[in-house]
Parts: structure tokens; sequence; C-alpha cells
């Protein structure tokens, strides 16, 4: 300061060098904060839409009427939405025609299906009721009126196995010991035990094809006037498995192994009593599909303790296909296949950044055009009819040359030019790292007609493993994860199939007991079974 008091230009230019460190401070902090609350409220709107909203992907503009659209546009300065909302996207012509949209269904009940055996319950008038009641004449029968109503009946019955014993009159007579014979009869699928083949189809196919979780089994043969306690059904179950079912999983696994194409995947499920791990721990099924157009096609779940890449690599061994996965790493290491990236992750990503957003419309909902459009590509594709000297392969892969290359083209120009203005830290800026860190194994898909777009062939198969854990929660020990992850893997082959699991498995249960190890099973496949009508 001087002598008068006053501060010195040095020291103003000082305080004001602080003053505006200290604003430029505030400045960052009011941006992240204001990048945090957008990150918040993205995340607040998706667990509301994840808890109380259908979970359909479709892709639909949320419809607002025009005063709520007007006033968000008279706020659009107070919406975080606005932050580095970048251009909108320019979509290639792909010259295709539009789709048509399919017809509607019928309404209306559908008949009962025709192979089900009918029983004519008749209805007639009494004899003074065949009188005409302005005449009095006797009427006579002109026809009659069908109705068909559907009649389940479900009935326990009890097999006695009677066995023929026999024994020699003169050895009885004179011999020291009497030799006795009894009948032989076929071996059963767990000896010792009440239940039938046809009795554990029942149970497997209610647990895993309905989710029915076994204390609920047991109260229904209870109802049935059968007690049949937990214990026991859950003996079925392993039983089954490690004595027979097993045999057909490694059958099928080893036809998986040599398919051009396999779809993987993984899901949670919790193991009770798992060795050196706490009960409330995360176990993992992991789950593998042949491809859509395979002439057998298999399902397989592969339970174990943790996510680790060592469980694919131990599955496939030296698989040197065609492997289709998410972005997960795990999955990359298998070294010799040729790696796919799913489509419908990188698209689900900016599903959930357009269900975040206050507004409708935006950078999300153009990004969604694009991927709208490579999956109309793809049911058209599917509907090309090959030219002569082609595969079905052949024209996938020249239709998705000539239409899907230059959408792909455009939808990465787009994303690496829309990339610096987006916000990191949000559902947008996840959707589009995501997209061009996964780019390579995204667009692999149309050099090979073979290949798929995205993994949500397994995903639906997983899906009803999704379903049952609902009902049943978990497993209690690391054999009836086990046994479930065999068994759902051959009723999920079956559905792949198109075979009636009952049936099946009466039949598998039925004759696998009769053939020794190292015997022929071929003709048990589930692919090599009778389809259902």
């Amino acid at each position: 300061m001087d002598q008068a008091g006053a501060p010195t230009v040095a020291e103003l230019m000082a305080l004001l060098a602080t003053k505006a460190a200290e604003i430029a401070t505030l400045e960052a902090e009011k941006d992240a904060l204001a990048r945090r609350i957008l990150k918040l409220e993205e995340e607040l709107a998706l667990a509301r839409l994840h808890r109380f909203a259908p979970r359909s992907e479709k892709h639909m503009d949320r419809i607002f009427n025009e005063a709520e659209q007007a006033s968000h546009e008279g706020d659009a300065g107070e919406d975080h939405d606005d932050i580095d909302e970048p251009d909108a996207a320019d979509l290639p012509d792909t010259e295709l025609p539009e789709t048509q949209k399919p017809a509607g269904k019928k309404r209306g009940r559908k008949p009962l299906p025709a192979n089900l055996p009918r029983q004519r319950v008749e209805y007639d008038l009494a004899e003074d009721q065949q009188v005409c009641p302005c005449c009095s004449g006797r009427m006579h029968r002109m026809g009659e009126v069908v109705t068909e109503q559907l009649h389940v009946e479900v009935k326990a019955t009890v097999l006695q196995n009677v066995r023929a014993k026999y024994a020699c009159r003169h050895c009885d007579r004179t011999g020291i010991t009497t030799p006795i014979i009894l009948a032989p009869m076929p071996a059963q699928p767990l000896p010792g035990s009440i239940a039938t083949a046809s009795t554990l189809a029942f149970a497997l196919v209610h647990k895993y094809v309905d989710g029915t979780p076994l204390y609920r089994l047991a109260q229904t043969f209870e109802r049935a006037g059968v007690p049949v306690s937990r214990g026991a059904l859950g003996h079925w179950v392993i039983g089954s498995s490690q004595r027979h079912l097993y045999r057909i999983y490694d059958a099928l696994k080893l036809r998986l192994q040599s398919q051009d194409v396999i779809h993987g995947d993984e899901t949670t499920v919790q193991v009770l009593k798992e060795e050196d791990k706490a009960p409330t721990s995360t176990s993992y099924m992991w789950a593998y599909r042949s491809g859509e157009d395979s002439q057998q096609p298999i399902v397989l779940f592969d339970y174990q303790p943790g996510r680790g890449q060592e469980y694919p690599q131990t599955f496939l061994g030296d698989y040197r296909g065609i492997l289709m996965s998410d972005g997960y790493s795990a999955w990359r290491t298998l070294k010799g296949a040729t790696h796919l990236g799913c489509m419908a992750h990188a698209r689900r990503r900016f599903a959930d950044a357009l269900k975040a957003r206050k507004k409708p419309g935006g950078t999300p909902a153009q990004a969604l055009k694009f991927f709208d459009q490579l999956y109309r590509i793809e049911r058209q594709a599917r509907d090309e009819i090959p030219v002569e000297g082609e595969t079905q392969a052949d024209t996938m892969r020249r239709f998705r040359q000539k239409h899907s290359v230059p959408v792909l083209n455009a939808l990465k120009a787009w994303l690496e030019a829309i990339a610096p203005k987006v916000v990191p830290d949000t559902k947008l800026g996840d959707a589009v790292s995501y997209t061009l860190n996964q780019w390579g194994y995204l667009m692999r898909y149309a050099q090979d007609g073979r290949m798929p777009i995205d993994n949500n062939l397994l995903e639906r198969d997983i899906r009803i493993f999704a379903t049952g854990r609902k009902s049943w929660l978990f497993c209690d020990t690391p054999d009836g994860a086990r046994a479930s992850a065999v068994i759902y893997s051959l009723m999920l082959t079956c559905r792949a199939c198109g075979v009636e699991p009952l049936a099946w498995l009466r039949h598998v249960l039925t004759q696998l007991p009769q053939r020794p190890h190292g015997a022929d099973i071929d003709d048990l496949l589930p692919f090599n079974f009778k389809k259902q009508a």
C-alpha cells in the first residue's frame, strides 16, 4: 500500500488474479455438479422405468400434448439435456422399399387341437318333452349341435411291478440248496426310488420349464394325495442329472464345439453352500448356444463359481469358429475364435439414454434411427431368395455389403463427429464411447452371411432361466447348481428343437438306464427326437 493507505496497482492485480482463480474454481465446481445432477437424474429416471414401465426396447418417441411440449421448449435453457447437444444425423438411403406391417392376428378363441382325443357326452330331451308345443304331435330328431370344451384330469396311479418267482420242486425235496429265480425287469432310472421315468419327467418339467420351486411342487403332490418331501424331490433332480442326463449333456457339448457359430453370455446365480464363499456371494451360469440356422440347435448352461476368463476357455477349448458375445473381455481371450460384438447391446445403451431424457428426440433418437435401419435391412435380407449357385449365407453377405455397410459407415462417421461434443459421464456419453470402442467387433457381421448381428437369440433363452430364478431364488449346493445347469440345458435345447420336453424326458429316462456307458445315444438327442406338431 502507499502512504495514504490505498492499495497499489500490483496488489490490485494480485487480488484480481486471486478472485479470477476463485471464480474459475467455482465455475468448474458448478459444471461438475451440473453433470453430477444430470447423471443422477438419468439414473433415477431409468430406475423408475425399470421398476414401473414395460421392458420393451421397441423405439417409440414418447408423446407429449401441445401445451406440455411448448412448456418444455420454453424451459429449454434450464434443461440439462441440452448440454452439448450435437447436431442431427443424415441417414443414408438404403434403396430398400418400406416393409409392410404384418397383418394383425385374428381375434377370437382358437379351436382345440384336432389331435386331442374326443369323448362324446350326449344330452337328449326326455320322452315327455319330445312333443310339439303347438300341435302336440311327436317331434323327430333333425340333427345336433356340438360344442367343445377342454377337459383336463391329473391323476396319480401306483405302478405295481410284479416279478414272477420260480423254484425247483425236485431240488426243494432232494437238494441241499433250492435255486430261486426272479423274472427280470427293466433297469429303473433311480433304483430304490418310488419315482418312475414319467414321474421324474413330470417333476423336472414343472421345475425347469414352468419355474415351479420344489417346495411348491411338493405341495402339488400332497394335494394329489401323494406326500413327497422336498428332499426327495431334490434327490430326484440331482439323481436324474448325475446318473443319466449328463450323458446327453456331454454329447451335446461335443457337437456344439464343432459348430460354425456359437453365442456366449453369462448370468448370475446364488449358491448357498459353496466352499470358501459366503452364502450371499455371486456365482455364474455361463450360457452357450448354436447359431440360429444350425441344423442341430443346442443350448448349454455351465455352472461356475466365478466370472473369470478360464471358464469359457475351458468349456470351448481351442474353438476356432465364430463367437458372438457382448463386450465382456473374458470372451475375447479365446484366441482362435473370430469374435463378434452384439449390436443390440450398443442399441440398448442409446435406448437407455433416450429413456433418461426429460424431452423426446435428440441425439439418442437419431442414433436409434441408424440401428432401426440396420435391423430393417436384416429382416429383408432374411427374406431374400438366393440366386442360382448361391447359398443363403452368400445371399446374406451380398445383401449386407450392398445395404448395411453404407449405414454402418455413416453411423461411425456420425459417432466420431459427435463424440467430442457429448458429456462423457452421462448415458449418452457411455453409449457413444461403448459403440466406438466395440466398433471393430460390431461391424464384422457384414463380412460373412453366417454371422449374426446380435446376441438376442441366446438372451431369449437366458430369460427363461432368469424368470425361474425369481421363483426359486437360489441353489442350495454346488451339486444342485450343476444339476440345474444340465437340466436347464436340455429343456432349452428341446425348446430350440421344437420338441415337447415332457415326452422327450419320459423317453430318455426310460431308455438311458438300459444302455451301458459308451453305447450309442445319438437317437436320444433332442434334434433327433420326433418334433411336436
